[in-house]
Parts: C-alpha cells; sequence; structure tokens
C-alpha cells in the first residue's frame, strides 16, 4: 500500500491486487445505513461520512480483480460527473479524502486488509492457474497493470502542433503523431485482451507535457517532443519518429538570414522547448545582445512575428513551414537555411518500465519494416491534411529515412546529421 498527499490536500492511497485470479469486492455503507453498492448520500460540502467497508474475496473465478474507487466529499468523479458524499467508481482500488483522514482511515484498513484474511474460513484452497497470455504481457510493467486494472490509457495530445497534433474542425485530436499513438494503443488492446479499453485524451501544451509524463497521469505523449539526454532524466521516449532541425521564420522584408542577423533585435520562440534553450546559448555564447520573448504556443509565438512584435521565430523547421502555409499570405514569410539543432523526436513514456517502452518500440519498428510508416508519412506531409486542406509537401528527410530503416532512440543529435 503507497500513501501520499498531494499539494491540493487531496490523500492518495493505491494498492494493487496481489492474485492475478481473484476478484475482489468492496462492500460499504452510507451513512443512512444498509450495504449498497455505489452508494451515494446527499453530503453537505465539506462534511465526511464514517464509512464502513469488508473485502470479499472470490477465488473461484477465473476473471481479472474487478477495479474500483471509493471517494469522500465533494467534487468530481473521473467521469466528469459531480458527486458528493461517498460514491463508487470503476477505477484502480483508490480511496481519496481531505484532510483530516478521520474518515479514511477507517476504511483503509478495510479496503487494504489481506485478502487470506478476509475470505471465508471454509473457502477452499485455489488451485494454480497457469498464466494467461494477457498476464504474461504486463508482467514487469508498471504502467501496463495500470492500463489492466483501469481499464483505461491515457495519450496527451497537443492543440495547435500541425501536422503531429492538433484539433480537427470537429474539435478532434489528429495528426502524424495521434495516428502513431493509435497503433500503439492497438498492440496494447491486443496484448492485454481487453477489447473495452477506453481511450482517455489528455489535452498538453509545451510547459505541461513532460510533467504529466513524469507523475504518471499520461502513457502516452504524442505530440512534437525532442528526445534529449536531460529529458531522459524523467522520462522515457520511444525510438525516432520523426527529425527535425530548429530554424527562423522571418518576414521577407525584414532580410534576417543568418543568426548575425538578429544582433540586437527581438526574437521569439515557445516556451519550454528546445528551441529556446538553444536560442538563449547562442545568444550568450556569440554575445548577439538579442531579446528573447517566449510565446505560450507555437501559434502565439508566430502571431508576435506577424505583429512586427518580434523580428524572427525560432522553432522546428516542420512546425514553422505548417504555420506558414496556415497564413492568409504565407508568401510574406521565408525560412532560414541555417539550422540551430537537430531534434529526434519521440512519443514521450514514464520512465523506468522497459517492458512498456519494448511494447512501443516494437509497435513503432513492425510499421517501419512493413512500411506502414511511410503511407501514414504521406497522409500527413505530402496530402492535404484538415481542416483546411492545406499540403506541405515534405518529402521525408534523409535522416528520418536512416531512423527509419535503422530504428534508434539516441537523443545525441550528431547520430542524425
Amino acid at each position: 500500500m503507497v500513501m501520499t498527499v498531494r499539494p491540493d490536500g487531496w490523500a492518495d492511497t493505491q494498492r494493487i491486487c496481489p492474485d492475478d485470479r481473484a476478484r475482489e469486492r468492496a462492500i460499504w455503507s452510507n451513512p443512512k445505513g444498509g450495504p449498497k453498492w455505489g452508494a451515494r448520500s446527499a453530503a453537505k460540502p465539506g462534511r465526511y461520512h464514517e464509512v464502513s467497508a469488508r473485502l470479499v474475496v472470490s477465488r473461484s473465478s477465473p476473471l481479472r480483480p474487478v477495479a474500483m474507487t471509493v471517494i469522500c466529499g465533494t467534487g468530481h468523479l473521473p467521469s466528469e460527473k459531480p458527486y458528493s458524499g461517498c460514491h463508487y467508481h470503476g477505477g484502480p482500488m483508490t480511496f481519496l479524502a481531505r484532510r483530516p483522514l478521520g474518515a479514511a482511515l477507517a476504511v483503509l484498513a478495510a479496503l487494504f486488509a489481506s485478502p487470506a484474511a478476509a475470505a471465508p474460513a471454509s473457502a477452499p484452497p485455489s488451485a494454480a492457474v497457469p498464466a494467461s497470455s494477457a498476464s504474461s504481457a504486463f508482467a514487469g510493467s508498471a504502467v501496463l497493470r495500470k492500463i489492466r486494472d483501469t481499464g483505461v490509457i491515457v495519450l496527451g495530445h497537443r492543440l495547435t502542433s500541425v501536422p503531429f497534433s492538433y484539433l480537427d474542425a470537429k474539435l478532434r485530436p489528429v495528426g502524424y503523431s495521434v495516428d502513431l499513438c493509435q497503433k500503439v494503443v492497438e498492440s496494447i488492446r491486443n496484448k492485454l485482451e481487453l477489447r473495452d479499453l477506453e481511450v482517455k485524451l489528455v489535452a498538453v501544451s509545451s510547459a505541461t507535457r513532460m510533467p504529466l509524463v513524469a507523475n504518471g497521469t499520461v502513457d502516452l505523449e504524442c505530440g512534437v517532443t525532442t528526445n534529449t539526454a536531460e529529458r531522459q532524466k524523467t522520462q522515457s521516449f520511444s525510438i525516432t519518429t520523426f527529425v527535425a532541425a530548429s530554424r527562423l521564420l522571418a518576414k521577407k522584408e525584414s532580410e534576417i538570414h543568418t543568426l548575425d542577423d538578429l544582433r540586437g533585435k527581438v526574437v521569439a520562440s515557445t516556451i519550454a522547448t528546445t528551441s529556446i534553450r538553444y536560442l538563449n546559448n547562442l545568444n550568450e555564447a556569440s554575445k548577439l545582445d538579442m531579446k528573447i520573448v517566449a510565446g505560450q504556443d507555437d501559434t502565439d509565438a508566430f502571431q508576435m512575428v506577424q505583429a512586427d512584435r518580434a523580428v524572427a521565430f525560432a522553432m522546428d523547421d516542420v512546425l514553422l513551414r505548417s504555420l506558414i502555409a496556415s497564413a492568409p499570405n504565407p508568401a510574406d514569410y521565408t525560412v532560414s537555411d541555417d539550422t540551430l539543432s537537430i531534434e529526434p523526436y519521440g512519443i514521450g513514456l514514464p520512465r523506468d518500465d522497459p517492458a512498456f517502452k519494448q511494447l512501443v518500440d516494437d509497435t513503432l519498428m513492425a510499421m517501419y519494416r512493413s512500411g506502414e510508416v511511410y503511407s501514414i508519412y504521406s497522409k500527413w506531409f505530402m496530402s492535404p491534411i484538415p481542416p483546411k486542406g492545406i499540403n506541405l509537401r515534405m518529402p521525408m528527410s534523409e535522416p528520418l529515412l536512416r531512423a527509419i530503416r535503422q530504428p534508434t532512440d539516441s537523443p545525441d543529435p550528431q547520430d542524425y546529421r
């Protein structure tokens, strides 16, 4: 059992069922009496109820454990429906309560009691059952166990990172990275034998994407995140899915072609990106005396150039070209030939889960070997894409072709030159 108190004052306690063949049920009573499933009471805000619970274990069923959540207080369930009082919800076996934890402690002792102690004295010993393919699929992987227990996988997506991860006209996440992640989801669904696996989509930004992967909120970050040695300290990455180069976008009339042309000028980039870090490093190393301003996202930074609040925008070339293609006057802008850095993209993954990373990498490598990745690439980089029907007309670069022929998860830019 693990208990942590979050900064917002909620205490989380989670327990993984020790017996994969056991089916566990929690029965509790509401303040009005009578054991009930999912008992709900009309509690006043801030009022917490004494909750009694006992654990009943049935070893006669070969079904996987039934996961559940007991929540006391007021707020929102994972389903986003408002609740008040104590409520049952499918999910990992977790108990949440506002501090103080008086009511929580009463139910924790029962919910997290030993299954053996809770089982009827007359219950016959269970026979050994061979591990299923689903059980062996998540052996050693905390992420896969969580997905199995909750029946949910969480994908992080961007809002405006065309053509990798963005919203279409119906506000659905689409793009090259999203398609790759959906293929991974399909593999996980098959490996865990979860036909009803739910895909939860969570919007992330440049600033929130890595923290949400690092703290376990997001299982697959399907965006435009560069794999670097520094970032590998907090999260993991799949094999490389794209290779970009950081360059400069500027209005043609400004005649910005090289870094030296930026001396003493205002230059934009996007917050929490490798591009803005490299720009700061180059500014200091070359003593360019640039004033660097950060946009909240790529669109925000591009608007600074459009409004003449910055003379240039430093970002990955493919993202710059997609912004120009979507602009009302694309002929007014240019992208520099000078390269600030090489950016190998990968799907963001939780750290220290090699079994999960292996499943993700195997799925991508199978697509590389079969040639399916070329069709997906053509769909997003060589064809009209929603919602405006723009066509980037960007053939695969030689570095990306090499990364597909010889898959790698190296964060070293020199490996892609």
